[in-house]
């Protein structure tokens, strides 16, 4: 037997063996007698044909797919006995063969590469400093508002956009007539941001069963007949009639309000307030953590980019498509175009399989572990908050991954420690993202 071996890439190798004839002869031989068993010619029973006319109604043909066989075969025991640990399906590239000849063929197989992760500290790692605006508290304090407000009949608008009209709306044409004479029934909010001036102004001291108009321009990019992007303006006018009037009735921000909201538990509305602005906050820290996990993974797998294995990013792509295929059927889109979807994700599996890889290596380099005693600890602190024993705890975090979640944190904690994370203003975060990905 003959042996050579080499590599096409980090995750690629090629391996071409040479048997002697002599040492698949035999192999072959049962092979063959195995197709054997399985044939039937006319004036012979099933599987009692004899090799001589075998020979002569196939060929060379029998032993040719036995030999395919055969040297399936001889690659996997090579492969163990060499340690080779192919993943995935090897794929014989090349074979050649003829009876009372060698065996020669090669045989392509991807392997999870050697990683040597360098360049994972001391680097500059830039995430955006987020913090409260004046108005946000105010904000979401108006929307809470809004959610507790309460509806009045009334018989006119007043100056305030505290209304809900039930109106017909008509589409109007150029010369002034309605398009559909039924019109559209819709709910008109005035309180709501967003909605056209002129029907603020134009429905002010109107009653049920008068009517108004107002108009807007639409401007959009169409393609021209040149394929080049034009600006096109349209306007558009409408009539409204108005079938009911609702009051809106805003709650008064007090104490009261505070403890129906937060089911008592919050009384004042200092406290209310601050609450609000330690959530906002609290958002805010969150977006920024993901952020600078993944400009940390992002940079990291620059340093020691590589070729993933086509395997295990096609694993990871797969089952990518299929969360996405089930969370489309969620929001009643049917038939995805899969092609579509596998190159919108390519790229994604790819860098989840590279950072797993990397992962790995810097948490051995590192010696990052969770020890029994640690996770232990965790145990016992979320015992105390669950009332669950803590070898219940124990026994869910080994078989849920929550151990592997407790080594992701230590292995972030780590790698915040050792770069230089950099907070930078929203704004100009956000234009250095956009140079860099056009």
């Amino acid at each position: 037997m003959e042996l050579s071996e080499k590599e096409l890439s980090s995750s690629e190798k090629e391996i071409e063996i040479t048997l002697g004839y002599e040492e698949v002869k035999n192999d072959i031989e049962t092979e063959v007698k195995k197709q054997s068993k399985n044939i039937q010619i006319p004036g012979f029973r099933k599987g009692k044909v004899p090799m001589t006319i075998l020979k002569k109604r196939f060929g060379d043909t029998l032993e040719y797919e036995a030999s395919e066989k055969v040297a399936n075969t001889r690659f996997w025991k090579i492969a163990d006995e060499k340690e080779l640990k192919p993943i995935g399906q090897p794929t014989i590239t090349d074979f050649n063969f003829k009876p009372g000849e060698n065996l020669r063929f090669k045989v392509k197989y991807e392997i999870v590469p050697e990683i040597d992760a360098k360049d994972y500290t001391d680097q500059k790692i830039e995430v955006p400093d987020f913090k409260i605006k004046e108005d946000e508290v105010d904000k979401e304090i108006d929307y809470i508002i809004q959610s507790n407000r309460t509806l009045g009949d009334a018989e006119v608008i007043g100056k305030d956009r505290n209304y809900l009209l039930d109106v017909i709306l008509y589409r109007l044409k150029e010369n002034g007539e309605k398009e559909n004479t039924k019109g559209e029934k819709i709910e008109i909010d005035l309180s709501k941001e967003g909605v056209n001036k002129e029907i603020i102004e134009n429905a002010k001291n109107k009653k049920t069963g008068d009517s108004f108009s107002f108009g807007f321009d639409d401007e959009r990019t169409i393609k021209n007949d040149k394929g080049e992007d034009e600006k096109v303006k349209e306007h558009f006018d409408y009539e409204v009639e108005i079938k009911g009037i609702k009051k809106i009735v805003l709650p008064e921000l007090n104490d009261e309000l505070v403890k129906k909201v937060t089911k008592d538990k919050v009384s004042k509305v200092e406290d209310f307030r601050a609450d609000i602005q330690k959530d906002i906050q609290s958002y805010y820290d969150r977006q920024s953590e993901e952020i600078l996990k993944g400009n940390l993974i992002t940079s990291i797998i620059k340093n020691n980019d590589f070729n993933p294995p086509t395997t295990l990013v096609n694993n990871i792509l797969d089952q990518i498509i299929k969360n996405e295929i089930e969370h489309q059927k969620q929001h009643g889109v049917h038939n995805p175009d899969i092609n579509a979807l596998k190159e919108r994700y390519q790229k994604t599996a790819e860098n989840d399989v590279k950072w797993f890889l990397l992962k790995d290596d810097i948490v051995k380099k590192e010696n990052i572990s969770i020890p029994d005693e640690e996770l232990k600890e965790f145990a016992e602190k979320d015992a105390e908050k669950t009332g669950i024993s803590v070898e219940k705890l124990l026994n869910y975090y080994k078989n849920s991954g929550q151990n592997e979640k407790l080594l992701d944190k230590k292995l972030f904690d780590f790698l915040k420690e050792k770069n230089n994370i950099v907070k930078v203003d929203p704004e100009k975060y956000n234009k250095s993202e956009t140079k860099e990905e056009k």
